[in-house]
């Protein structure tokens, strides 16, 4: 509200033509006098699509929005905006966050609304959410669509995407059957929501909580349970509320507010795409998030959260155990604990009485898993603009290690060969691969987890050094050198990586170099051609135009606050 005056007014109190018009067609839908008697409208931004199991549920989740809204008196409107569906969507639905982010802020700024619930759930859709509501700046709220209930084989608990790379290895390796492979498929993923372990979707809603953008609590309830709809309701009270104190997303999302999100994702061994999305969220709120920041925070927050692919636990376990607020809690000496929140209350008083319920899921801070936190930040010659590590799903051996590089210059050229047995690879070799980033891709998928060989998984092998400027997904595992920046297709270093080339990885110092003279180097990068950009036409065109390098969100460059 401006001055005590609602935005949706403009549209619908004035006399003449134009507020006629804008009467006249609500009232064909169906509704009476009383929508304009100067009520908030609230709008519900819902990713719901059949092309997105993540979200399939979220019409439901709508309805329960709307009975809180009415229950305050503000008049709900749902409209679409686009679903990013992990699974299904081709190169890759990194390529359309930044379009889903335009979709929301541009429908919030046309349309007569006075405050927005948005209905997020899988990896993309949260941040593109966030993205799109602090650029358009009115009162927003989000709610997540929860994950799905943990897969259950044979009595064994499965965990989607993470128990997908485990078993296809076995596979692979003939330690399990294809009838075996067979039966999981129809185990692995057994209701709606998203990924139940600390994958991107589980990450980024937990961090939507931790920025204070929804009511505490909201991130990990499972998409089955009855409390899904019921926070679902409260939110929509809140919206309303929210309209009438102007709890804008940029009074929310601020400095202190991402420090608090990045200290929460350290602590729960988020997704290493977390750190993308949280740089291009804080982007639009006008804030540098360097990935200095990422490592600093990193080395002061322990490692809390036993759930997969860094632990053994399902988010079900993570909810039943305290959820975010128990993270919080536990975290407040470290916190900024004044940020305000959604609610209108500072983020010590939202999680002041919540509790950890088991601590085997959640440790306490001063019995941590790990004491420094999931994603650590590599630098050196193969990575001057930084590199993400997950430290806590790799194996000990590997994070101090040097070995010979296997190249492969492409996606396609890695499907090729990495099953060949007479490719020259053991076990100490760094695998590579290049031209997986924003533009060479394009649009950076989650291509960062390279299989490894066949022929050395039958020899025993679980883990190798691999390293691109792909992402990979966040249920994945291993010692997976990341976002390598800049990428290969702008002429980054690691376009330079040839067959045999000493790489030295070193977690403990955050070192990343590639041992080769920098006269070879300049010997090599004078030889160098940029690939064929991907798209000449249409969107993809503006994504190569326009996208940012990793270190800095992977965002449109004119979309950022200005």
């Amino acid at each position: 509200m401006k001055n005590g005056k609602l935005r949706s007014q403009t549209w619908f109190a004035r006399t003449g033509r134009d507020s006629f018009v804008h009467r006249a067609w609500l009232k064909a839908e169906g509704f009476s006098d009383a929508v304009f008697e100067n009520r908030p409208v609230i709008g519900i931004a819902n990713s719901w699509s059949e092309l997105n199991n993540c979200n399939s549920h979220l019409r439901q989740v709508a309805e329960a929005v709307k009975r809180g809204v009415l229950m305050a008196g503000g008049m709900p409107l749902e409209f679409p905006v686009i679903s990013l569906g992990e699974a299904l969507m081709k190169p890759t639905a990194m390529m359309f966050r930044n379009l889903m982010s335009m979709d929301v802020e541009e429908c919030i700024r046309a349309n007569p609304l006075d405050g927005v619930v948005l209905l997020s759930g899988c990896d993309k859709t949260t941040p593109a959410m966030i993205m799109g509501a602090a650029s358009a700046d009115i009162p927003a709220l989000v709610v997540t669509g929860g994950p799905m209930l943990r897969g259950m084989w044979r009595g064994i608990e499965l965990g989607s995407g993470t128990d997908v790379w485990k078993y296809w290895d076995e596979l692979r390796a003939g330690r399990i059957t294809e009838e075996e492979w067979c039966e999981m498929e129809s185990c692995i993923s057994r209701s709606h929501g998203h990924c139940m372990v600390m994958g991107t979707a589980s990450t980024m809603t937990s961090l939507a909580e931790a920025l204070g953008m929804t009511l505490p609590g909201c991130a990990a309830i499972p998409a089955a349970d009855s409390r899904r709809m019921a926070i679902a309701e409260e939110s929509g009270r809140r919206m309303v509320q929210m309209v009438h104190e102007d709890l804008r997303p940029l009074k929310i999302l601020t400095r202190e507010a991402f420090e608090n999100a990045i200290r929460v994702d350290m602590a729960i061994g988020g997704s290493t795409n977390a750190i993308i999305h949280l740089v291009a969220m804080a982007g639009r709120a006008g804030l540098d998030l360097p990935l200095s920041l990422f490592d600093r925070i990193s080395r002061e927050t322990p490692f809390v959260a036993n759930i997969r692919p860094s632990g053994k636990y399902l988010m079900e376990d993570f909810f039943y155990a305290g959820g975010v607020p128990a993270v919080m809690q536990e975290l407040l000496p470290l916190l900024h604990r004044g940020a305000l929140t959604a609610t209108g209350k500072s983020v010590e008083e939202n999680v002041k009485s919540a509790r950890i319920h088991n601590t085997d899921v959640l440790f306490p801070l001063d019995r941590p898993l790990h004491p420094q936190g999931g994603t650590v930040i590599l630098s050196g010659n193969l990575a001057p603009n930084g590199a993400v590590f997950k430290q806590t799903a790799a194996s000990p051996h590997l994070l101090k290690h040097t070995g010979r590089a296997v190249v492969f210059e492409s996606y396609d050229d890695l499907r090729e060969r990495f099953d060949d047995p007479s490719l020259d690879v053991d076990e100490r070799c760094v695998l590579v691969l290049k031209n997986a980033g924003p533009k060479g891709a394009p649009g950076m998928p989650e291509w960062g987890q390279l299989p490894i060989p066949t022929k050395l998984l039958k020899k025993g092998v679980r883990d190798m050094v691999r390293i691109s400027d792909a992402r990979m997904s966040g249920t994945s595992y291993g010692a997976v050198v990341l976002h390598v920046d800049p990428e290969a297709a702008v002429g980054g270093t690691l376009a330079l990586v040839q067959d045999g080339d000493l790489i030295e990885l070193d977690v403990e110092t955050r070192k990343l170099n590639l041992q080769v003279p920098d006269e070879e180097l300049n010997r090599r990068r004078a030889r160098w051609e940029p690939p064929k950009p991907y798209y000449a036409r249409g969107y993809g065109k503006l994504f190569l135009d326009h996208v940012t390098q990793a270190h800095e969100g992977c965002d449109f460059d004119f979309l950022r606050f200005r």
